[in-house]
């Protein structure tokens, strides 16, 4: 049982690009244990192996956030061997790139099962074994709040609003699906953009949680935002980006160790280590 009284740190499809970079940079800053996840054992492991041959130590878990099943066996496993968890990085996502001639009713429906409900299903599964003191960071992205604003008035309105609960965000993100599906989600407020409302989705959820958690568990100090790693040279962004992988770690990080006993950020968009308007 001496696990019970040791940190850990999750961090979601952390093989490869930014989620590699984010576990690296725990292994050298955060005390306790680090786990790195993918859905494929394989290449979790090689990750893991290679990050120990730098000298770094970090555990593999398998975790597939669009499968259910394994979100339940992961969290069994660290409430069990932990006690808990007191990071978690929700940093697993999915991109078409924008050549990609895939149907823009499939991109929507692939796109937004990952980015917002496979998520969301992390967020529903793990929030309850966050630690005291914990902190929750999700990956979202600077094209949500370029996204919020090409959305309708109407959209825009609930989707700032403070009073937005998160059965209301999921049909909304259901609805982006469905008219996308008969091709009227322009006509429904939407913009163009799967990627950018499975983003919105994304902080908007934060925002709602984080409200939660001050209300539910208002004494155990667990700060959970939204953030913006930039765009960063990976696999999904492509080579031209501006930001290496490790630049793209510095916010994410910043969030997920943040001081004990601090009161803030909390249900924010943070880009750049700031808060950023929403």
């Amino acid at each position: 049982m001496s696990g019970m009284s040791t940190r850990v740190a999750v961090v979601t499809g952390s093989n490869k690009g930014i989620g590699l970079a984010i576990v690296e940079a725990l292994c050298k800053q955060f005390q306790g244990d680090v786990y790195l996840t993918a859905r494929d054992v394989d290449r979790g492991q090689a990750a893991v192996a290679s990050l120990a041959s730098e000298g770094l130590k970090s555990f593999f878990h398998q975790l597939d956030i669009n499968d259910l099943n394994s979100i339940t066996a992961a969290a069994a496993f660290f409430k069990e061997k932990y006690g808990g968890v007191d990071v978690l990085i929700n940093n697993a996502g999915m991109a078409f790139k924008d050549e990609d001639t895939t149907p823009f009713v499939v991109q929507a429906e692939v796109t937004l099962r990952t980015n917002f409900f496979a998520a969301r299903d992390m967020l529903t599964h793990f929030l309850p074994i966050i630690r005291r003191g914990g902190r929750v960071v999700n990956m979202s992205s600077f094209l949500s709040s370029i996204t919020l604003s090409k959305c309708s008035p109407e959209l825009q309105q609930r989707f700032r609003s403070e009073d937005i609960t998160e059965d209301e965000l999921t049909g909304l993100m259901q609805r982006f699906v469905d008219e996308a599906k008969r091709g009227e989600h322009k006509q429904g407020g939407w913009p163009d953009t799967a990627y950018g409302v499975s983003k919105t989705g994304l902080t908007v959820l934060s925002m709602i949680l984080a409200r939660h958690l001050s209300k539910e568990r208002p004494n155990d100090g667990i700060l959970l935002n939204a953030c913006c790693p930039g765009w960063v040279r990976t696999d999904m962004a492509g080579s031209k980006a501006p930001k290496s992988p490790d630049e793209g770690a510095v916010t994410p990080v910043f969030l997920a160790l943040l001081p004990p006993g601090a009161t803030g950020p909390h249900g924010k968009f943070l880009s750049d280590k700031e808060v950023q308007p929403w």
